[in-house]
């Protein structure tokens, strides 16, 4: 049993359904709300400072700030959050996908306290649609409603940006990354390392098993160098007086008889 699953057998009860649901309903409720006042996200945004005078709300509210304040494109932002959130939901159930949003929740608010740098809904989202991307890089998805296009390249694609921060960004904004997409990490870097390790292990007893199948099937091997007619298909091979079996480059000396 994971952590994941005595966790889940301890508090799932307190699970929430359909959580990225109610985070979509609250960011079209928020993007109303800004529309008609545009200084109101400045209430709601994550300030470590205001943190820590008291305003404890901003550790919940940042999350309800719309990535964009555009008419046409709150429509397109919206549905494909909710849509990440039931693939999830569908996928991993609803306590897993609690844990993970939880989670990256906790990290982004703590790159803010101790770094004083924070993606905010950007890196969380990112965090969701890499889950999906991860978990069904395959299923296309259409750009613009019109360009079918695999989940796997969209997700590289959305890497460029945090991949921007890693490459050429201050060490808080490193630490940002890596702390906000920490989720990710923690939820599929174990299996990453599973299967690299399970791949190479693969290769090898492939390696061994194709070098097995060649002494197998050859009829002549040198005693010295291990090369066969196989291997090395323009050496010739004879057998010494001593019983043994060599390649002319590494047959005894002169003095010894050699047998055809």
């Amino acid at each position: 049993m994971t952590i994941l699953d005595r966790l889940e057998s301890k508090f799932g009860r307190f699970a929430v359904p359909g959580l990225i649901r109610y985070v979509v309903g609250l960011n079209a409720l928020v993007f109303i709300l800004v529309t008609l006042n545009p200084g109101y996200t400045e209430a709601l945004e994550l300030d470590p400072q205001a943190l820590r005078k008291g305003e404890l709300w901003r550790a919940v509210t940042w999350i309800f700030i719309p990535e964009t304040t555009g008419m046409f494109w709150i429509f397109f932002y919206l549905m494909f959050t909710w849509w990440i959130g039931d693939m999830l939901e569908q996928s991993w159930g609803t306590f897993r996908l609690n844990a993970y949003y939880l989670l990256g929740m906790v990290l982004c608010i703590a790159s803010a306290v101790v770094f004083g740098a924070s993606g905010g809904n950007f890196f969380l989202n990112l965090s969701l649609f890499l889950a999906v991307a991860t978990l069904a890089p395959d299923f296309e998805v259409l750009m613009f409603l019109i360009l079918p296009v695999k989940m796997k390249y969209v997700a590289l694609f959305s890497l460029l940006v945090p991949a921007g921060y890693l490459l050429l960004g201050s060490l808080d904004m490193k630490m940002m990354v890596l702390m906000c997409l920490g989720n990710y990490l923690v939820f599929f870097g174990p299996g990453f390392v599973r299967r690299r390790r399970e791949a190479r292990g693969i290769a090898v007893r492939q390696k061994r098993f194709a070098a097995a199948s060649i002494a197998e099937s050859s009829i002549h091997r040198c005693r010295v160098c291990g090369a066969t007619e196989t291997t090395h298909p323009d050496l010739e091979f004879r057998v010494s007086s001593d019983g043994e079996e060599y390649c002319t480059e590494h047959l005894p000396s002169k003095g010894r008889r050699v047998e055809p």
